[in-house]
C-alpha cells in the first residue's frame, strides 16, 4: 500500500482541487483528510458516512459526588476555573491537567477519557473516504490526524485498495508533521506569492527531516512569472523535481461550485496538465 500525501504553505492555493482531481484520476484507492482543523472533503464529495466511532485525546475529570467532602482543595487548585462551587465539572474549560486529581484527599475525582471528536468510515462517487469532526471548542492534535490516517489504512486492507491519497493541512504544525509522517510521497502545492520560495524551503525542510521524498506543483504559475522562475530555480538547485506548472483558469472554481472535479468538469488545457501531473507523481510514487 502507498501512501501520497498533498499539502501547501497555505490556503488557497489549490490543494484541495488538486486532491480531488486525482481522485478523479486513480484507481483502488481510499482518500483521507487530514485538514481535521477546516475538513471539507467530505462536503465537496457528498460522502455518506457509513461508520462513526470517537475519537479520545484529552482527559476531562469527573467527580464521585459520593465520595466528595466537599472540602474545595480541588477550586482552589484549578488554574482553569473548570470547577464550579457546588464541585461540577464545566467540561469547556477543563483543561485535562489532572491536578484536582492529585490534590483530593479523598480520591474522589478520577480523570476519564473525553469524547473530543468523531472519525468517520464514508463513501463518495470516487471511492471511500476517511475524515473527522472536531466537538466544538476542542483543541486540533496531531494525534487525531494520525487516527484519520490509521482509519483510511484499514478501509484500504478492508476493500484491498492499494493507494491512501491524503489532502494534508496547511502550513507547518504537528498535524502537518503528522500528516507526511510514514507516507511514501509528498506533493507540495505552492504558487508564486511573494513568500513562495521561503516557505517552500520550510516545507522541504520538513520533509528532509522525516526523510519523506517530496515533489513540487506550482499552482497559477502564470500570475507572477518572475516569482515562479525562482521557486524552479529553487528546485533544481536542491534536486526537487517539478511535476506540474498549473495556469490560472476560473474553470477551477466553475468545477467546484458544480461540485466536480475539474477532469469531470472539462477537458481543456487546465485539466490536461493536471494528468501529465498525476502521471509524473504516479511513476515518482512507484519508485
Amino acid at each position: 500500500m502507498k501512501q501520497l500525501a498533498v499539502i501547501s504553505h497555505k490556503g488557497g492555493t489549490g490543494k484541495t482541487a488538486i486532491t480531488v482531481a486525482f481522485a478523479s484520476l486513480a484507481d483502488n484507492f481510499v482518500l483521507a483528510d487530514c485538514d481535521v482543523n477546516a475538513p471539507d472533503l467530505h462536503l465537496f464529495l457528498k460522502a455518506d458516512i457509513k461508520k462513526t466511532v470517537g475519537f479520545h485525546d484529552l482527559k476531562i475529570a469527573s467527580v464521585d459526588e459520593e465520595k466528595c467532602d466537599d472540602c474545595k482543595k480541588c477550586i482552589n487548585f484549578c488554574r482553569f476555573n473548570a470547577i464550579d462551587k457546588k464541585i461540577n465539572i464545566i467540561p469547556k474549560s477543563c483543561e485535562g491537567c489532572s491536578i484536582c486529581e492529585y490534590v483530593c484527599p479523598v480520591d474522589a475525582i478520577k480523570m476519564i477519557d473525553r469524547d473530543s471528536s468523531l472519525i468517520y468510515a464514508s463513501e463518495t462517487h470516487f471511492g471511500p473516504i476517511s475524515h473527522a469532526r472536531f466537538n466544538p471548542g476542542e483543541k486540533i492534535s496531531g494525534k487525531l490526524v494520525t487516527a484519520v490516517k490509521e482509519n483510511a489504512k484499514t478501509i484500504a486492507e478492508e476493500k484491498r485498495k492499494n493507494l491512501v491519497i491524503i489532502d494534508g493541512p496547511s502550513g507547518i504544525s504537528y498535524p502537518a508533521f503528522s500528516t507526511i509522517i510514514d507516507v511514501d510521497l509528498v506533493l507540495i502545492v505552492t504558487e508564486p506569492s511573494l513568500s513562495a520560495v521561503l516557505d517552500l524551503e520550510r516545507m522541504i525542510g520538513i520533509t528532509n527531516h522525516f526523510k519523506i521524498p517530496a515533489v513540487v506543483c506550482i499552482n497559477k504559475y502564470d500570475l507572477n512569472i518572475q516569482i515562479t522562475e525562482g521557486i524552479e530555480e529553487y528546485c533544481k538547485n536542491h534536486d526537487i523535481e517539478l511535476v506540474g506548472k498549473l495556469p490560472f483558469d476560473t474553470v477551477m472554481t466553475e468545477a467546484m461550485v458544480k461540485e466536480k472535479s475539474i477532469i469531470e468538469f472539462s477537458d481543456g488545457e487546465l485539466s490536461n496538465r493536471i494528468i501529465e501531473m498525476w502521471n509524473a507523481t504516479v511513476e515518482k510514487l512507484l519508485i
